[in-house]
């Protein structure tokens, strides 16, 4: 880590009423006694100040806060100002601190320094990345909670299960059975089971903390002209896509960004599934229906008032059968119908007159609720951490498949599971695990 002093805008670019810029670095009293006007700086304490250049202009009236170290975000010195929020203010101040061998924060190195000063390890910084994400309150609490310190106690504690685990493996070489506890063979491999257990069950709600934080992927599809994108504009509120009597009429996917119940949906609007087209440019907006499909958390099957009832199980279609546990049957033009036929799964809807509307946005609802269901209490998971999670799954995994008396290779893979969950937390680290890190974060963070 390098000793520079570091700066950066920590709050939203663009016009505002408030903006705060952050300063990171080695002894800066000095810097903070000149531009508040007066010796020996309380810290934590807020300073009412005329910013001056070196020129002695006054750039802005600001509040300036002095943290030092190792009592602050980064564990250095830190100097937070709060200016106007003004672009032209924000950059004059920016040219002030650079004329004063300062610069410009590269993103995530305010993070970076904290890690380096052990006031976060990289599960933190994980929940810290999805915190600033968030979009919906379901995203907020979720990141919290890893922030906040729950998954790297997690960690910690696995790991701290598996370096135990390791050394009485090695010790059951070493030692004399009588100077070593009764049955310690079948406690070591009882508890690498249960460790596996338990990060099976981490990862196999990781599908569910991927939509939670990257938003949960509902997708529209159907055969050509039954409504789809009368549906999705009805779902949303709003006119996003193009509807036609014409067969055929949406040819790519329609993409919109709601907030139901608190959850990020990603809602798609795809071109209508029909087994033989000549037109190539529909042909491929099928392809894309299909992968469309294969990635949905929910598939809403759209058929027509007066097209018959899909077979239990499932959807035939181009891409091969739809789980009927990942879809919803959607009747529309439901205005049309007389009678109504009763159908598990099944919905019908208006998108004309908005009738089934609300009966639909519950189901949906259930469906987030019953995919999320104890989530709030598990790790949130994201592609790095799931990679080294499954590095240490397998590892345990060939742990509990060696019979016999070879505790050497039994302890051996268990090290291997113990340093994977080291990657996860930072105490073993590699550059490339870092960068990867830290440039998931923006600048001033």
């Amino acid at each position: 880590m390098n000793n520079d002093t570091i700066f950066a805008l920590s709050s939203g670019h663009g016009k505002s009423g408030v903006a705060v810029i952050r300063i990171s670095g080695e002894n800066l009293s000095d810097f903070m006694e000149r531009i508040i006007g007066r010796f020996g700086p309380t810290p934590r304490h807020a300073y009412f100040v005329n910013l001056c250049d070196n020129a002695g202009e006054i750039i802005d009236q600001c509040i300036v806060t002095y943290f030092t170290a190792p009592h602050s975000f980064t564990g250095t010195d830190v100097i937070e100002i709060a200016s106007h929020g003004a672009p032209a203010v924000i950059e004059k101040i920016f040219d002030f601190l650079s004329q004063n061998n300062m610069r410009m924060a590269t993103p995530g190195e305010f993070s970076r320094r904290a890690f380096y000063n052990n006031k976060m390890d990289l599960a933190d910084i994980d929940g810290l990345a999805a915190l600033l994400d968030a979009q919906t309150d379901v995203q907020r609490k979720s990141a919290l909670a890893g922030l906040m310190g729950r998954d790297s106690k997690i960690y910690d504690t696995w790991r701290s299960q598996m370096i135990e685990i390791a050394a009485y493996s090695a010790a059951i070489l070493d030692y004399d059975a009588d100077d070593l506890p009764e049955n310690i063979g079948k406690t070591v491999r009882e508890k690498i089971k249960k460790l596996y257990s338990e990060i099976d069950k981490a990862l196999s709600h990781y599908a569910a903390a991927r939509a939670v934080r990257g938003g949960f992927n509902i997708v529209l599809c159907g055969e050509p002209n039954v409504g789809k994108s009368s549906l999705f504009n009805a779902i949303l509120g709003s006119n996003r896509a193009i509807v036609s009597d014409i067969p055929g009429t949406t040819r790519d996917v329609v993409s919109a960004t709601i907030d139901i119940d608190g959850y990020m949906v990603n809602i798609s609007d795809t071109a209508g599934l029909r087994k033989k087209t000549t037109d190539k440019i529909e042909k491929i907006g099928i392809e894309r229906t299909n992968s469309e499909i294969k990635n949905a958390d929910l598939v809403l099957r759209i058929l027509n008032a007066d097209q018959k009832f899909p077979s239990r199980g499932g959807v035939a279609h181009s891409a091969g059968v739809v789980p009927a546990d990942n879809e919803i049957i959607v009747i529309n033009k439901s205005d049309l119908l007389k009678a109504k036929k009763k159908s598990k799964n099944t919905i019908y809807v208006s998108a004309k007159t908005g009738d089934g509307l609300n009966d639909l946005l519950s189901v949906i609802r259930k469906r987030l609720h019953k995919l999320t269901d104890g989530l709030e209490n598990t790790l949130v998971i994201n592609a790095r951490t799931k990679t080294l999670l499954e590095t240490a799954h397998n590892e345990l995994k060939s742990a509990m498949k060696i019979r016999g008396d070879n505790f050497d290779l039994i302890s051996e893979h268990v090290r291997g599971a113990a340093d994977s969950i080291g990657k996860i937390l930072g105490t073993i680290t590699a550059t490339e695990v870092l960068d990867a890190t830290f440039s998931q974060l923006c600048l001033g963070k």
